[in-house]
């Protein structure tokens, strides 16, 4: 009886060390110098983790754990030599558009309204994008 109990909790703890493996494969990690938005939430500068919790779910995280935002995402065939997180800026607005992280995470986040309106705003404007380096 006891060797039953021991072998399952052997394989019970087998198991959940290859979730968490699993999950940090899929978990990248930034520092961000401005506020940005996701979704039509602007979250503050910092440092943050990017977690996928699904094919189409992405939740980006303070890593003081204060601030965190899910967000849908769709797959990208884009891919990037080095991981980055490319935001679409309008005027001094930031935009998470894309995580491009190699294996891990290769998404493009969708426009928020916020940022739809910020588009149509900005049409005369120039837009850019900014790149940072994830970890």
């Amino acid at each position: 009886m006891k060797r039953i109990i021991a072998i399952a909790l052997f394989a019970a703890s087998s198991l959940a060390a290859a979730g968490n493996l699993s999950a940090q494969e899929h978990m990248v990690k930034a520092n961000i110098p401005f506020d940005f938005t996701v979704n039509n939430n602007v979250l503050p500068a910092g440092t943050y983790t990017i977690s996928s919790l699904s094919p189409s779910a992405v939740q980006v995280r303070n890593v003081n754990g204060h601030v965190a935002e899910l967000s849908l995402v769709q797959n990208d065939d884009k891919r990037s030599a080095t991981p980055v997180l490319v935001f679409q800026r309008y005027g001094n607005q930031y935009f998470l558009h894309e995580i491009l992280a190699a294996n891990a995470m290769n998404v493009t986040v969708p426009r928020s309204k916020r940022e739809q309106r910020r588009l149509q705003e900005a049409k005369l404007q120039e837009s850019n994008q900014t790149l940072i380096a994830l970890k």
